[in-house]
């Protein structure tokens, strides 16, 4: 690879890394051919990007993006494949699902909204953040709430105001 391209492929790894909220570092290292396959298959399926990428490459990317990366550093050994993706929680419900019939990959760690994770251990809590549209979706669960409290008081008591009005003084008395 001559100086150009590696210079070009990190200005795209930079871009790339400004661009996407949610990155996993997966080792894939030993999956043969077909599994690895399914694994970019499955990635594709769920709006996952998967890139097998060099360490030293992606390190200049990270130094160069806007977003302050220092934690990962020390995962970048051996085989990296980044998972990009929208939603924090998808690569690691993607990688627990696959490693139900396959020792790999195994998560070296993640950025996921300015947090960095390290090490496979933190799959399990991963696997639990909520998407940002879960959040919302909460959010506004919450907020009808109390607005239903009050339609259902207004069609308690044959929905009419007087019975609403005997059901308070009711209460008050």
């Amino acid at each position: 690879m001559t100086r150009e391209e590696k210079l070009t492929q990190i200005e795209e790894l930079t871009t790339i890394l400004n661009d996407t909220p949610t990155i996993y570092l997966a080792d894939i290292e030993a999956l043969d051919a077909d599994t690895t396959s399914s694994l970019r298959r499955a990635s594709f399926g769920k709006g996952i990007k998967l890139t097998v990428v060099k360490n030293t490459l992606l390190k200049r990317a990270m130094d160069a993006s806007e977003k302050d990366f220092d934690g990962l550093y020390d995962v970048l050994k051996g085989n990296t494949s980044i998972m990009l993706a929208e939603a924090g929680n998808a690569p690691a419900k993607l990688i627990k699902e696959f490693r139900k019939k396959n020792d790999k990959p195994v998560l070296k760690g993640a950025w996921i909204e300015e947090s960095v994770y390290v090490g496979d251990e933190n799959l399990e809590m991963l696997t639990a953040i909520k998407s940002k549209e879960e959040l919302i979706g909460d959010v506004l669960t919450l907020l009808q709430s109390p607005a239903k409290n009050v339609v259902s008081a207004l069609q308690s008591a044959g929905g009419s105001l007087a019975g609403l009005l005997k059901t308070l003084e009711e209460r008050n008395a």
